[in-house]
Parts: structure tokens; C-alpha cells; sequence
């Protein structure tokens, strides 16, 4: 039985264990010293993806989980000072990782900043994200303006955070250092990014990029979509752009945007990055906000050609569809687009196969002021008058939904009768997609996405029967402009514990300051078979 007294410093998953059962009480051990800790309890606990009664013990000095009990032990039983939760009959889970994530700062805070952006996520059970390389001025594409953005970040973090590097034209010779600087992996754009300080890359750059980083502990990420040499396309102009070449409709109507980013943007970049995958075939490659769903058959080929390459979706390519957004709601837009129901249906499909080629769901979590929205009036009263309100050519591209993909995704899968409406069976999904495949993918699984003896003392309490509703004055992230205002969603995360310390609980920030950690260790080459 993994002893809760004095747990070695040199304890790992490999050399502890869970407990079943125990007969020891510390009223009669008082006088050892031991170390203080954290024990949160209930009678319905997601481990090893089965629901049963736990106690899970976290040391307050290292922050990992040193014991888990599958029975709920009574306070007695730990030693005096311990800190003590019983949250039955509430679902404890792990903190959840979201893995893509825009947070702004410096240079752009008025659009997001760490704190807010991190108190959002906490509020919605998440304990980890990474932070993407564009939109902060300046952006994350050298070893100094990484250290910049480190520095912004410093102290203002409620959850932990990780960063990403960024892939521009012209600076490969910093890949490799940003690696050693602790970057969790890259992220590129085959597309106008929509700010000039993140310009698109080329093949030529790819190539370049694959080669530098083909023996780096890395993941290369690529927002897929390029416009193909003749296409029906109105052009490859994203956030804010002239009206398209031949309009199919009035730009307020979302079915304009919608045709002019047809599947074909996605197919054909992807195929284009899977052309050059040769040329690191063991680094792993990824697609970021996958949503046209014709793209799956190309990606389960590469996969059959044992080509390393995975795709993560979105929260909103899962809920929302495009005949239901209405004319003029440029909350709703974002790039790649969200399609029609046909293709939302196929989305749910893919992931629920034991096959899946898309491996995570994420936010991307790309917020801006509510005034780049060019909201009509018709949408938000308190919109100021612009003459292109409502157009979706003009309007900023970004979703904002940091710390609401848990309930949302609770809310879609209860509501499709997936998973047989088991609660366990949902809830290992959402955590498999959310917090395991995410912290895998940037590097982090050793310690983030499991409640696990030796990994993080991270864990949500999670209220599956609560049912609410989304409004603007109960948004936390910096600009309360989201499409999920108004929205009926159920489940409440009701507590979040960041490494065995409560930051979050019942509406409640705890202790004063954040206690977010900068996730900067670089990360280590994985063994292949």
C-alpha cells in the first residue's frame, strides 16, 4: 500500500501504487513529522476511466498526487492539519488542458491578458493551457520575445501555463533554441494569420522547418488551410478583408462567409503538408481546428502510411452549425469556418470511432474587443454604430469559449444520447480528449491529464445534474463577447485544484494571488518502439 506519510522525493508512477484499502489512523502518529497535504474525497471519482469512491492525497510540498484510496477515508485518518474535502456526490476529475488557447499579452491585452484569461479557465476546470505564438506583440517566434512573453506572464497565471513557438518565413535558425527554451511545440499558417506580425509560411518553409526540427522533442502544429491553384474560393484575405470577388449572397448573411471557405481549403493544405512529411518521419505533425470533415479520409491514409500526423476540433465546430447562426452574428465567425449540421454530425462521428484521426478537442480560445466584432445592434444593444456592422468579411475571426468546453461538450453528448448516456463513459471521453490527448500532445502527459499517483495534484469537482445558463455578466475572460451568451448548458465545475491547492470553488477565487506555474522544462525526446 503506497504509504500518505513522508512520501519519498524520489517517488514516481512506476514505484507507487494505488491503495484499496487501509486500517491506519495518524491520531496515534501525531508526533511524526510529516508533510502537509491535501485530500479531496467523494463518492463518485473518475480513475482508470471507471466511476468509484476515492480519496486522493496530494502533497502540499511537491504538488503530486502521492496515494489514491478507493473508499472515502474520514478526515481522522490523515494527520492533524491536513486539508480535508468532502465533495460527494460531485464527479472529482482531472484538470483539464487545453491545448489551444490565444491569450494575448504583451501587446494585445486589451484582447486578452494572462490573468483574466487563466481565471476563465480555472472557473472551468481547466489547469493547464498553452498559450499560442501569435496575436501578442511580440509574437513568439525567437528565443527573446519568448522570454517577453515569459515575462508578462509572470505572477498573473492562475492555472499553469505552457507556450507555444511560432513558424514564420525566415526564422528557422531559432526553431531549435526556442525547443531548448522550453516551448511545448510550433504552430504555422499556410493562410493569411490575420496580423502582420505572423505571416504565412510557404512549402519551402515547411521543408526547412520539418528538416531543422526531424530529431527534436516536438510537435509541429499547422492552421491547414491554403487556397488551391483554381478554386471556387473568394480568396485567402481572412480577418479583415474587401468584399468577396463574387459575393454569393449580402456579407451580413453567414451562408457568404461559409462559401468562401469551402472544405477544399483544408484538403488541400493538408495534402500538401502529408507531401512533406518524409522529410521528418518521426515528428509527430498536427492539424489545429480541424472542421471540414472531408478531410478525414486523406489523414487516415497518411495514418495507414504510417505517417505521424493527428488533428484536433473545436468546441464550436461540435455545438453550433452553420444554418442556425443568424444573419449579422459575427460572434460566430471564425477561420476554418463553422460548416453545416450534415458535417457537425460527421465531426461526432469521427471522434467516437476507436480509430479516430482527430485525437483532442480545444477551444481556441481567440478573443478580441467586442468593437472588432462590428456587432449590429439587432445582435448586441450596446453595439456601437459602424457602417459594415455585421459583415462577416470585416469583422475579427475568433471564438471566445476559454473554460466552457467541459459543460459544452457534457451538454452536446448528453443531449445526443452518446456513450449510451452513461455517465462514466461520457466523462472518460471528454477527460480523454481534454486533459490526456492534450497533455500528450504538448509534451506533458508524465504529469497533467490523469488522476495518477506521481502526476499533479489536479482536480475538478464537477457537478454533472446542474444546469445553467451562459450570460455576459457571468464571463470571465477580459472581453465578455462569446456565442455561447444565452446558451443552456449542464454541468457546473464547482472546484478547481491546481497542483493540491484550491484556486476555485463555489464562485470563490482562493488564496489572493495566482498560483500558476510557467511550464517552461523543455521537453524529452520519446522513445519509439
Amino acid at each position: 500500500m503506497s504509504s500518505i506519510a513522508n512520501p519519498t522525493a524520489g517517488n514516481t508512477p512506476e514505484n507507487l501504487s494505488y491503495s484499496h484499502s487501509t486500517t491506519t489512523s495518524f491520531s496515534s502518529v501525531s508526533s511524526i513529522e510529516v508533510e502537509p497535504l491535501s485530500v479531496l474525497v467523494s463518492s463518485r471519482a473518475l480513475i482508470q476511466s471507471t466511476l468509484l469512491a476515492a480519496s486522493i492525497v496530494i502533497s502540499q510540498v511537491t504538488g503530486k498526487i502521492t496515494a489514491i484510496h478507493n473508499e472515502i477515508l474520514p478526515s481522522s485518518h490523515f494527520p492533524p492539519g491536513t486539508t480535508y474535502h468532502d465533495y460527494s456526490p460531485l464527479v472529482l476529475l482531472p484538470g483539464l488542458v487545453d491545448a489551444h488557447v490565444h491569450l494575448n499579452e504583451p501587446g494585445r491585452t486589451e484582447w486578452e491578458g494572462f490573468y483574466t484569461g487563466t481565471r476563465a479557465a480555472a472557473f472551468g476546470g481547466v489547469t493547464t493551457v498553452v498559450d499560442m505564438p501569435l496575436n501578442a506583440i511580440p509574437p513568439t517566434t525567437t528565443v527573446a520575445n519568448l522570454q517577453e512573453k515569459v515575462a508578462a506572464a509572470e505572477g498573473k497565471c492562475w492555472v499553469d501555463v505552457g507556450f507555444y513557438g511560432g513558424l514564420i518565413p525566415g526564422n528557422t535558425h531559432e526553431l531549435v533554441p526556442l525547443v531548448k527554451a522550453g516551448v511545448r511545440g510550433f504552430k504555422g499558417f499556410l493562410i493569411d494569420s490575420g496580423v502582420p506580425e505572423f505571416p504565412a509560411i510557404s512549402s519551402l518553409d515547411i521543408s526547412k522547418a520539418l528538416i531543422t526540427l526531424s530529431n527534436e522533442p516536438t510537435v509541429i502544429m499547422f492552421h491547414a488551410e491554403m487556397t488551391p491553384p483554381i478554386t471556387a474560393s473568394v480568396g485567402d484575405e481572412v480577418q479583415t478583408s474587401e468584399p468577396p470577388l463574387a459575393p454569393t449572397g449580402p456579407l451580413t448573411a453567414y451562408s457568404t462567409f461559409l462559401d468562401s471557405r469551402p472544405p477544399s481549403l483544408e484538403t488541400y493544405a493538408i495534402e500538401e503538408i502529408i507531401s512533406l512529411a518524409h522529410l521528418a518521419p518521426t515528428t509527430p505533425l498536427h492539424i489545429v481546428h480541424l472542421s471540414a470533415v472531408e478531410a478525414i479520409p486523406i489523414l487516415r491514409a497518411a495514418s495507414r502510411n504510417n505517417i505521424q500526423i493527428t488533428a484536433e476540433t473545436c468546441f464550436h465546430y461540435l455545438s453550433f452549425a452553420a444554418e442556425s447562426i443568424p444573419d449579422g452574428d459575427t460572434r460566430h465567425k471564425c477561420c476554418p469556418p463553422i460548416r453545416n449540421k450534415a458535417n457537425q454530425d460527421a465531426l461526432w462521428t469521427e471522434l467516437l470511432s476507436p480509430t479516430s484521426t482527430i485525437t483532442s478537442i480545444v477551444s481556441d480560445h481567440s478573443p478580441c474587443t467586442p468593437e472588432l466584432k462590428i456587432l449590429p445592434t439587432s445582435v448586441d444593444l450596446q453595439a456601437a454604430p459602424h457602417a459594415r456592422a455585421g459583415d462577416f468579411f470585416e469583422s475579427w475571426g475568433g471564438i471566445s469559449s476559454v473554460g466552457l468546453g467541459l459543460p459544452i461538450l457534457f451538454t452536446e453528448m448528453r443531449s445526443r444520447q452518446l456513450c449510451s448516456g452513461l455517465l462514466a463513459e461520457t466523462l472518460e471521453r471528454i477527460v480523454r480528449w481534454c486533459a490526456a490527448a492534450t497533455a500528450e500532445q504538448v509534451g506533458l502527459d508524465h504529469r497533467k491529464g490523469r488522476l495518477e499517483v506521481g502526476w499533479d495534484g489536479d482536480v475538478i469537482a464537477f457537478d454533472p445534474e446542474a444546469q445553467w445558463t451562459v450570460e455576459k455578466s457571468g464571463l470571465l475572460f477580459r472581453n465578455k463577447c462569446s456565442p455561447y451568451q444565452g446558451r443552456r448548458l449542464r454541468g457546473v465545475v464547482r472546484a478547481t485544484w491546481l497542483r493540491g491547492w484550491r484556486v476555485f470553488d463555489g464562485g470563490v477565487f482562493e488564496g489572493g494571488k495566482p498560483r500558476g506555474e510557467l511550464l517552461l522544462e523543455p521537453r524529452v525526446l520519446k522513445k519509439t518502439a
